[in-house]
């Protein structure tokens, strides 16, 4: 395993199992800077959303990266908003032109919208058929949405994108995504830093001569949940992936996963409040 490995979906398109994150990237100059640092490095996946606002400077930065576009593997997302059918189809589109590309690799619904996001999905199934995306799939959704999309659905989400740490270990959703062949991707996979003060974390992070992040992200690896971590601090950048050098003994991932509390930093993907 290494920066650039990736995993087999569902329909046999590799994904890369490490990526920047660029939520909350605000600054023009500093998410060009972080996605072109991260790419130099040798991260080959972006991750932004229609929510993100920064899907124009993604797309710059990979145009101006020396990187080929078919190397970068994108993913972006509907917002709420936006969701149900015809205006996802909308929705798409402008982020298309947003990140100025001919196609996205993974497009996903941000959020299950009670009442819609079935339908976004159903307009995500078609974007598939129409090869405007190379994967559908989907975020935040918890198993009794899965089931209501693949009841429905013609081509089965391949990718799920949660929020998953050491403190929300979500086994039994990745156990049912694992049995339904859909891949699990990590959002805030340090707990948006809350899990690093553990003293748990720590003491292997010191055995190990790593960070508290490095042990945190090879967890994540070793769980086969592909992670995307978000900095824009060009050293934080280079760290988060420098995980490919050593292994988690069993031992110490039995500690890790003994740390679940069931504990969000985010919202519940039933309780979210949505700001239209």
């Amino acid at each position: 395993m290494h920066l650039q490995s990736t995993k087999r979906l569902a329909n046999d398109v590799e994904m890369p199992l490490f990526g920047l994150g660029v939520y909350k990237m605000t600054d023009r100059d500093e998410t060009i800077a972080a996605i072109t640092k991260a790419l130099q490095v040798g991260y080959r996946a972006v991750d932004t959303a229609a929510l993100y606002y920064n899907e124009a400077e993604v797309g710059e930065a990979i145009r101006h990266s020396g990187v080929p576009r078919e190397e970068i593997f994108v993913t972006t997302k509907v917002w709420n908003s936006d969701q149900g059918y015809d205006n996802t189809l909308r929705a798409f589109e402008t982020s298309l032109k947003k990140l100025n590309m001919d196609y996205i690799d993974l497009y996903l619904t941000h959020w299950p919208v009670v009442e819609k996001f079935v339908d976004t999905y159903r307009a995500i199934e078609r974007l598939y058929d129409e090869k405007l995306i190379r994967v559908p799939g989907v975020s935040n959704h918890h198993q009794h949405h899965l089931e209501q999309l693949l009841a429905k659905a013609n081509i089965a989400p391949t990718v799920n994108q949660i929020e998953v740490h050491p403190y929300l270990s979500q086994q039994d959703l990745r156990a049912f995504c694992a049995q339904q062949d859909i891949a699990v991707t990590a959002w805030s996979p340090l707990g948006r830093g809350g899990v690093l003060v553990d003293e748990t974390i720590q003491s292997i992070a010191a055995a190990h001569g790593k960070s508290p992040a490095q042990i945190v992200l090879r967890w994540h690896l070793q769980n086969d949940i592909i992670v995307i971590p978000k900095s824009v601090t060009p050293q934080r950048i280079e760290e988060n992936a420098q995980i490919f050098d050593f292994e988690l003994a069993e031992q110490d991932m039995h500690k890790l996963d003994a740390l679940n509390q069931n504990k969000r930093f985010g919202q519940d993907p039933d309780n979210f409040k949505f700001d239209f």
